[in-house]
């Protein structure tokens, strides 16, 4: 039976540019990353060493090749935070595109969008 989420795959067009916004921009940590120099690369990130899930960073170019079957769209990931205002007000000081803070029935919320134009949210859970 399954228990948790453990990874969640990222194909991304420049994988260094990806890791770039998410341990700079957002502040993950590698975790582990694997290269066999036969165009296989794939890098783990995660907000804490201690985080249950991760992000795996993966060349869309090369997994197309290798899985033409997969989807390679991103998905739609949903980010909790402790310090919602200072985390939205952050990612605007670090021009990056942010949406406004809109109010849901289980709590406020807003997105972001990394350097691919793919975009993320983040919740305040009430």
């Amino acid at each position: 039976m399954l228990s948790k989420v453990g990874q969640i795959m990222l194909y991304v067009n420049n994988q260094d540019e990806a890791v770039k916004f998410w341990t700079e921009v957002l502040g993950f940590s590698v975790i582990a990353e694997e290269n066999n120099n036969q165009g296989f690369r794939w890098i783990e990130i995660a907000p804490t060493q201690e985080a249950e899930t991760s992000i795996v960073l993966h060349n869309k170019e090369f997994v197309a090749k290798m899985s033409p079957g997969v989807n390679l769209e991103t998905p739609s990931l949903m980010f909790y935070t402790e310090n919602f205002e200072q985390l939205h007000s952050d990612l605007l000081d670090k021009k990056i595109t942010v949406g406004e803070i809109v109010n849901m029935p289980s709590g406020r919320v807003f997105n972001f969008a990394d350097y691919e134009e793919n975009y993320f949210a983040v919740m305040e859970k009430r």
